[in-house]
């Protein structure tokens, strides 16, 4: 089986580093061309070093902070103007953590403009030029908490549940168009996210990092953390032709953490 993404236009966010760059370098590897988004451009501009171009791909940056809604509802407008794409990665940073108490109004808005408004308005740019090339690959980064809600995560769980139901309804309006929306629930990876995580949860139950991480890899039947390029793979097939049968789907990449429903 062969993955070939050449001629594809790809926008992959939140690439500067974990997740999001991994799937930007391996869309690069297999032809595709990549716009990266991040608010930090220095990031930007050492993994735009990295990406394969030796199918003669010109991949570009964007620099937006998605805590900023309005301001990166102006990059994309202006982006949008020139370009279009083929496959979309829904990604963004996570929200802070905390309990269903810890949180503020103020917080939860943040978060609905952060993980719920960026996204709707991100995939709503991308999709008229999908449904007049009759297609389309949209993939979102969510988390494994969709189904099973971590009780430090209340902002993540309730806003990537909100995106989950709105794309599911969208994958059935943009089906017949060859566009393909999926949505992937990610568990533990070994990113700089997951360190902010461990480190929220030890300050919450007043226990060491290192202890917090323990335990939330012992919730994880493979006992690891995900390797960013395992994201990069699954990405890389929603991505190609050889999915064009798969949408709507919530797929788990967890390392075996969710539960059979």
């Amino acid at each position: 089986m062969i993955i070939d993404l050449a001629g594809k236009k790809a926008l992959v966010g939140a690439a500067s580093d974990g997740i999001g760059k991994a799937v930007a370098l391996q869309f690069a590897q297999l032809g595709a061309e990549v716009t990266i988004v991040s608010r930090n451009e220095n990031k930007l501009k050492n993994v735009l070093e990295e990406l394969d171009s030796s199918n003669g791909q010109k991949h570009q940056y964007l620099v937006t902070d998605y805590m900023d809604f309005e301001g990166t509802k102006k990059v994309y407008d202006d982006y949008f103007k020139l370009n279009s794409i083929d496959i979309l990665v829904n990604n963004t940073n996570g929200p802070k953590t905390g309990n269903s108490l810890q949180n503020s109004t103020e917080d939860f808005q943040q978060a609905f403009d952060l993980l719920f408004q960026n996204t709707v308005y991100l995939t709503q740019a991308a999709l008229p030029e999908m449904q007049k090339n009759k297609f389309g690959r949209i993939i979102n980064v969510a988390s494994k908490y969709v189904k099973q809600p971590s009780d430090h995560l209340v902002l993540s769980n309730t806003m990537r549940i909100a995106v989950v139901s709105w794309m599911k309804t969208l994958s059935k309006m943009v089906a017949e168009e060859n566009i393909t929306v999926n949505t992937v629930l990610t568990g533990l990876f070994d990113t700089e996210r997951m360190k902010s995580l461990y480190t929220g949860n030890a300050e919450t139950l007043n226990i060491s990092t290192e202890e917090a991480k323990k335990r939330m890899l012992g919730q994880t039947p493979m006992k690891r953390a995900g390797k960013p390029e395992e994201y990069g793979y699954l990405a890389a097939f929603l991505a190609s032709d050889l999915a064009a049968y798969l949408t709507g789907a919530t797929i788990p990449l967890d390392g075996g953490h969710s539960d059979f429903i």
